[in-house]
């Protein structure tokens, strides 16, 4: 289609609106940008339903509907001149033509996850809109040719569900939290317990379709293997509109096997720890993904806090060869069989996302998180086990902390086999783990103290984890790395973060940007600049 340049379109919409001045007052850039939607779609909209501004009673419901982070939705925060919730492709299509002829800055969530808020919240550039994906979320699973079409605005969860709806025997490599969006969670790169097996769900990915700067819908053919690569690992909402994955399905065991066992510091919890770095990803069947869960814990009798573990796995096989693995490679976490589980693959997503046990697995069709909170997080990859004198260094710092936790994520397996320059995801060979730190609190009044302490938790592991860079999953996104400048953004600036998530992938990604959208039309506070325009 050939689109009106921008002169003759605002003449076109000027005579519309002009005809109908006698009936409404005078229209806003928003109300010209809903005339501009309707003009562009194929597919009719009802405004009614999909269009919602500070004005609609339902518009505070809608914006924080899947906003997980509570310290985003405070009055004090950004928010969106307007929500626009599509219910097809051509609708999210318009809204790119129209929020780039009209000049609005644009937002795209899908789950809500993100962990500064980035696809609801513009805290550089106002004003902005929201195009949220809630309502495209079909999962077209094909176990005939072991794929699946998934719609961005699905949740993992739906996704796992509709693959074990067909099979028993299929299944998914991607994130442990159910309710994580699928268009933004595998531009990351979405690990999960399938990780050291199959790797990333960004590596299982086979096509895709995108919605550019200029509105057109590609797939892994039109958009060519450049941009393929980016959009798998390079973060989200940098080069367009993710609107459907293509993934590959990996066969599982129709039996699995899961198990959580706690230790406590007085039961050896520092030895034991420092044991699991040596061999959680070094040494331990690929089959097997063990994490480490850190928290504060009180003793029943005393009252007195310690440190707990929990060491919580899933195994893609039956007890009695899991009990043979952990005997072989890890018998001092003194694994037992009544410790252990046989589930189906469905029920083990299940219990490693901590829903109850008996919860059935259609609960994962409600699509959304059952908690929320006020929540800070930071990232770190080890590449040398920490010593124990580190580990007891680091109980001190939690002590010091309400309700801090930490998941150590084990690689190793299949993580060290694929290149980092496979997709912009670029943690794999020689990292042992990585560390996710959280603290989360009841009120907003209380951020302060609590964003002072993880960062000087972050500062004291400074020694232990990763150096030139300081590696950090784009996923657990951390504005306290430095943020871009609305639409000039300094390339030196940007690899202040841009390093740590993607290491000498940034360069690359960088070039894609530049070639796919010069002039930064897809931007956010840590989204990928383009190059400068040349000086004639």
């Amino acid at each position: 289609m050939v689109l009106p340049n921008y002169s003759m379109f605002a003449l076109f919409l000027f005579l519309l609106l002009l005809s109908s001045s006698f009936a409404h007052p005078p229209s806003s850039k928003e109300d010209i940008f809903i005339q501009c939607l309707s003009y562009h779609s194929t597919v009719s909209i009802s405004l009614s339903s999909t269009i919602f501004t500070p004005n609609n009673s339902s518009f505070t419901t809608v914006l924080n509907s899947t906003a997980e982070n509570l310290r985003y939705v405070v009055p004090s925060m950004p928010k969106p001149e307007l929500i626009f919730t599509p219910t097809h492709e051509s609708h999210v299509q318009a809204a790119v033509i129209c929020s780039k002829q009209l000049g609005i800055h644009l937002r795209v969530r899908s789950g809500g996850h993100d962990y500064e808020g980035l696809s609801y919240v513009s805290q550089i550039e106002t004003p902005f809109i929201v195009v949220d994906l809630a309502k495209l979320r079909s999962v077209n699973v094909d176990i005939q040719h072991n794929s699946a079409w998934i719609q961005a605005g699905a949740t993992i969860g739906e996704v796992y569900y509709r693959i074990a709806e067909k099979s028993t025997t299929h299944g998914f490599p991607a994130g442990l939290c159910t309710s994580l969006g699928v268009g933004g969670h595998i531009t990351g790169g979405a690990y999960g317990s399938m990780m050291r097996k199959y790797g990333l769900g960004a590596d299982n990915v086979v096509d895709a379709r995108i919605i550019d700067v200029n509105g057109r819908i590609l797939d892994r053919k039109t958009m060519g293997e450049d941009l393929f690569w980016a959009i798998r690992g390079g973060g989200g909402a940098s080069f367009g509109i993710i609107m459907w994955w293509k993934i590959k399905l990996v066969p599982v065991p129709s039996t699995v096997t899961v198990f959580t066992v706690a230790r406590t510091l007085e039961q050896g919890g520092t030895k034991l720890l420092h044991r699991w770095q040596q061999v959680a990803a070094a040494e331990l069947d690929e089959d097997l993904f063990i994490r480490a869960i850190i928290q504060l814990t009180s003793d029943s009798k005393s009252g007195k806090r310690t440190v707990t573990t929990l060491y919580q796995a899933l195994f893609l096989g039956g007890v009695e060869k899991l009990l043979h693995v952990m005997q072989t490679g890890f018998p001092e976490l003194g694994l037992t069989r009544k410790d252990c589980t046989e589930t189906s693959w469905i029920k083990s997503v299940l219990y490693i996302a901590n829903y109850p046990s008996g919860t059935q697995p259609e609960i994962l069709l409600q699509g959304k998180s059952t908690t929320k909170n006020y929540f800070k997080a930071k990232s770190d990859y080890v590449k040398d086990p920490i010593p124990e004198t580190g580990l007891e260094g680091l109980w001190k710092k939690l002590m010091e902390e309400t309700n801090p936790l930490l998941i150590w994520t084990p690689y190793g397996g299949m993580m060290s086999k694929i290149s980092e320059s496979e997709t912009p995801f670029p943690h794999r060979k020689g990292v042992l783990f990585k560390i996710q730190y959280l603290t989360g609190w009841q009120a907003a009044n209380q951020e302060a103290k609590h964003m002072d302490w993880i960062r000087k938790l972050y500062n004291y592991m400074a020694p232990y984890v990763t150096k030139s860079p300081r590696q950090a999953y784009v996923n657990y996104r951390d504005l306290d790395l430095g943020i871009n400048k609305k639409r000039n953004t300094s390339i030196t600036e940007a690899s202040s973060w841009g390093n740590r998530y993607f290491n000498d992938n940034f360069i690359r990604l960088i070039k894609i940007k530049t070639k796919v959208d010069p002039e930064n039309f897809f931007r956010h506070e840590q989204s990928i600049p383009p190059l400068p325009p040349k000086q004639d």
